[in-house]
């Protein structure tokens, strides 16, 4: 390891020459107060910023309480990203030369708390991974404007924001508190045969469609008096709200009123949100998937005879492939996906759904025999999948009466509030005819081996791999690019680490992820990561960009 010394000797031999000579400055120095490490350098300031790590002792620093379980290492690491954004913002301003100098960016955090490679905490070191446009003044090194970063602001940012002494002790300690009752929350949803809790109080909508901020002036949420559920949080104490139970659970209403809002709100509460947010004590099964038609979309080699059978060109759906699925196919596929993932609980909206895979009225049934139509709609399957194979849905509807004979509990949003008709929807149901359904092993597909040289992440989009695109855009739970990003490592990993010819999707997604919890999320993030900063996505998500992958 080089000395501090030997960096700033070496930026002043170099400074005023061509941007290339940046090259020579990649290496591990110790520095005052913490190590450096320069892991890639820019081509040129117009490129991509360079990659830089600051590694800081944790010793006698942060607590180990705060720390101590995964919960709360994630919403410690959280808090210190923030603090760092906070650092940031005060303390640049902005560029300072050609192209991208001086600037020095951290990875954005949203309104949920995820695991990120941008602030790991252990008890021996903080890592910290930031970006830095190496200075110039147009394509000529202006060594003495990084100098000011490395030996004046770097210094001063491991003192403010990584020094526990010098931080706000008290916000670090609400931060992980909450995600101690959030904790609470997912344990009691086991423990109560809950799928999701939405907590009285809890602001849903969302500020605008760019925006993920809460709505002012929105309507709080609370709980129908039969749906309510108290619970007992180490921290916050008693918090009442909304228990959806096990089985099929249909959210109804007019146009405009608030049933999508509820659903999204469940949907993204498969992550813990941050203090502020409204949804901070929305919480649902960590498992569940939402599911939405995909037309489009390849499917390769999957069982979808649950759903789909007797086609007219005699295709075998045991053994169901396309480069182009129809929407009805397309919400099989990611249906029987989804239960191969593990996922408990399944959560459809009907105006994102094939119609088709959905129901067939009984007036559509008497025109076409049944012999005629290969599609199963998911009406008669919900009931055994829950009876059978404990897994629960909760589907918006707000058309299509016939779901109300097979479901368990029925809330009606009016006007934002909640209301619980089950009782009224019983009195109006008609007798349901479902089937049972057996729950297969769906993917048959065998994934080859390849060398994927460049991966690329296009926001939540799609990811590419060299020249390979895979959509992403219909998976509704990927909530930060980041973890788009990931997704492009984790599958690149997978496929040039764990595909032999003999594994499916699901199996390298296992391995992948038994690897991340040996060694840890960085260990499968290359230290230059150009497709953006890596954000833990889901088991489901990576499973299902492997499914799309159409380069194997």
């Amino acid at each position: 390891m080089k000395t501090g010394e030997e960096l700033k000797n070496l930026l002043r031999q170099i400074d005023h020459k061509s941007y290339k000579a940046y090259k020579e400055v990649k290496g591990i120095y110790r520095m005052p107060g913490y190590v450096l490490a320069v892991d890639h350098v820019q081509g040129d300031p117009f490129a991509t910023p360079s990659r830089v790590r600051l590694l800081i002792s944790n010793k006698n620093n942060f607590p180990k309480e705060v720390f101590d379980t995964k919960w709360r290492k994630n919403a410690a690491e959280d808090d210190i990203l923030r603090n760092l954004h906070r650092f940031l913002r005060k303390n640049r301003g902005g560029r300072s030369g050609s192209g991208k100098s001086g600037l020095v960016l951290a990875c954005r955090a949203g309104q949920e708390v995820m695991e990120r490679v941008a602030v790991v905490l252990s008890e021996e070191q903080i890592e910290v991974r930031l970006e830095v446009g190496f200075p110039a003044f147009g394509r000529s090194i202006a060594a003495g404007e990084l100098e000011k970063i490395f030996f004046l602001m770097f210094p001063a940012m491991a003192k403010e924001v990584f020094c526990y002494a010098n931080i706000d002790q008290n916000k670090l300690k609400r931060a992980v508190e909450l995600a101690d009752d959030q904790q609470k929350i997912r344990e009691a949803l086991v423990e109560k045969k809950l799928v999701a809790f939405v907590a009285d109080g809890a602001i849903l909508p969302r500020e605008s469609g760019v925006s993920d901020l809460p709505l002012k002036g929105a309507v709080p949420f609370a709980s129908p008096e039969d749906l309510a559920v108290t619970l007992n949080l180490p921290h916050a104490g008693t918090v009442r709200g909304m228990g959806i139970k096990e089985g099929v659970t249909l959210i109804a209403g007019g146009g405009y009123h608030g049933k999508s809002t509820l659903l999204k709100a469940i949907q993204n509460g498969v992550y813990n949100h941050i203090a502020g947010d409204g949804r901070e004590y929305v919480i649902t099964d960590a498992s569940a998937v939402k599911l939405r038609a995909e037309e489009g979309r390849c499917i390769h080699d999957e069982d979808i005879s649950m759903f789909i059978n007797n086609l007219p060109n005699r295709e075998d759906t045991g053994h169901f492939s396309t480069e182009n699925a129809s929407g009805s196919t397309s919400q099989a596929a990611q249906t029987v996906e989804a239960l191969e993932s593990g996922a408990r609980v399944l959560l459809i909206d009907e105006d994102t759904s094939a119609t088709n895979f959905m129901v067939r009225d009984h007036k559509m049934a008497m025109l076409v025999a049944a012999e005629k139509e290969p599609i199963t709609p998911y009406l008669s399957c919900v009931r055994s999948l829950y009876e059978d194979h404990r897994i629960s849905t909760i589907l918006v509807v707000g058309s299509s009466g016939a779901y109300l004979s097979a479901a368990d509990c029925v809330i009606q949003m009016d006007e934002y509030e909640a209301k619980d008709v089950t009782a009224r929807a019983k009195e109006i149901a008609d007798f349901y005819e479902g089937i049972r359904v057996e729950k297969k092993e769906c993917l048959h597909h065998k994934m080859k081996r390849k060398q994927i040289e460049k991966v690329r992440a296009f926001g939540k989009e799609s990811v590419s791999f060299d020249k390979e695109e895979v959509i992403l855009r219909d998976l509704e739970q990927l909530n930060d690019e980041g973890q788009a990003a990931a997704i492009a490592y984790f599958v690149q990993y997978a496929i040039t680490n764990y595909a032999d010819g003999r594994k499916n999707a699901l199996e390298l997604t296992e391995l992948l992820y038994q690897q991340i919890e040996k060694t840890g999320f960085a260990s499968v993030i290359p230290a230059y990561y150009g497709a953006g900063a890596p954000v833990m996505p889901r088991k489901q998500e990576v499973l299902a960009a492997l499914l799309r992958y159409r380069g194997i």
